[in-house]
């Protein structure tokens, strides 16, 4: 099944399900936001050079990627919740893109604090920024700084969050057991009893009737930040750039591993062309071929394109790609009910694919096909190596599990 293939069977589902990962696109005005939506959902939102282009929130789907066990185990699958395009499953991820922040957005300036809140289940931030430096931290064209711009979008975060910690304050100095109670406080977050102890131990905070200040929430908010929202930077517009010490200053403050530099307006051109016809381009790809079919001034723009994208890519998939398996460290687990064939009772191979968290165990991953098959799960099967494993056996990437459960 091809790419385009893929892609009108899911054009359709613009969000997926609550046990699916979400990833927030967020960052100052005008920087890149919504065409890199664009350019990893294909779903067609305004994109224009003016601040604020976004008012309600964009949603669709991306894909991550992954080689799929077919190829190593010298079958055909038959996909069902993560499609498979010529041996790389595509593994549904989904994506919110916000209005852009402007510093001082929680205290209501700007879009305000909504937008902020938009984002409050996503389990990881794409911070987009001009890493051509050619527009300034409104939005409009002029001198830019994205480490500035970073900056500014961590701190209304950590603000944020300090707010709404601090507005129930009197109520959390009264519980004993405080990490239950700003659990309790933070419950649609998406943030576990096991981030809230870790910011906290990090925070060197106490626990029990917490009293704390305001800097002390501000600390609290900001290590819990980055334990439960972990960010990577998107240096957009970086084929327009002429200083490229603009995206060496970010790779120097927050770290190369951190930094993909984007250029989402190609890779959405790309995209199009390859949906139009007019070229076969398999997004993160560094070469593709152009249809006949182009037309000279087509032909002229894609062959740039190509000699672009041959240095290295566009840089989308790779960050949806970072995301995913580096950001938030996922593997990829396989059920089946056939350990032999690989597949389940209707015969399909390889039918499912779930991304879980690395150090996942198989009763989690029982978990996660139903919770009457994880309550009485007996044990799993490695159908690749065709041993028995213990309901501990912690996942290894691209693993085919066979659970062995009472349940029916």
């Amino acid at each position: 099944m091809g790419a385009q293939h893929i892609h009108l069977l899911f054009r359709c589902r613009t969000y997926l399900p609550g046990d699916y990962l979400l990833v927030g696109i967020i960052g100052a005005p005008n920087k890149g936001k919504s065409t890199l939506f664009s350019a990893l959902t294909l779903n067609m939102v305004e994109i224009a050079d003016y601040p604020f282009t976004t008012i309600k929130p964009n949603s669709g789907v991306a894909y991550a990627r992954k080689e799929c066990p077919e190829v190593e185990l010298g079958t055909k699958c038959n996909p069902r919740n993560a499609p498979c395009d010529n041996g790389t499953r595509m593994l549904p991820v989904n994506v919110i893109d916000v209005a852009g922040l402007v510093r001082d957005a929680h205290s209501g300036k700007g879009m305000g604090n909504q937008f902020l809140n938009d984002l409050a289940a996503a389990d990881a931030f794409i911070i987009v920024v001009d890493g051509s430096g050619m527009t300034d931290s409104n939005g409009n064209p002029g001198e830019g700084n994205p480490v500035d711009d970073v900056d500014m979008v961590i701190n209304e975060l950590t603000m944020w969050l300090t707010d709404i910690i601090g507005r129930h304050m009197p109520a959390l100095s009264k519980a004993k057991d405080g990490v239950e109670a700003l659990k309790g406080v933070l419950t649609g977050l998406k943030v576990s009893g096991e981030q809230i102890a870790d910011a906290i131990g990090k925070s060197h905070l106490t626990s029990s009737n917490i009293g704390w200040s305001a800097a002390d929430i501000e600390k609290f908010a900001s290590e819990l930040l980055h334990i439960a929202k972990p960010f990577i930077i998107a240096s957009n517009k970086t084929d327009a750039a002429k200083d490229k010490a603009k995206t060496g200053a970010l790779e120097a403050k927050f770290g190369a591993d951190r930094i993909v530099r984007t250029s989402a307006e190609m890779e959405l051109a790309l995209r199009k062309a390859s949906k139009a016809g007019l070229a076969s381009y398999v997004p993160g790809a560094r070469d593709f071929s152009i249809s006949e079919s182009a037309s000279g001034e087509q032909r002229k723009a894609l062959e740039y394109m190509r000699s672009y994208v041959s240095h290295g890519g566009t840089g989308v998939q790779e960050l949806i790609d970072k995301v995913v398996f580096g950001l938030l460290d996922n593997v990829v687990a396989y059920p089946v009910e056939d350990e032999n064939k690989y597949s389940d009772h209707f015969g399909n191979v390889l039918p499912d694919a779930y991304l879980m968290k690395k150090g996942s165990t198989a009763l989690d991953l029982a978990g996660r096909i139903h919770t009457d098959i994880a309550k009485s799960m007996l044990y799993a099967i490695d159908a690749k190596r065709k041993m028995r494993l213990a309901k501990d056996y912690e996942l290894k990437g691209n693993d085919v599990i066979k659970i062995v459960s009472a349940a029916r």
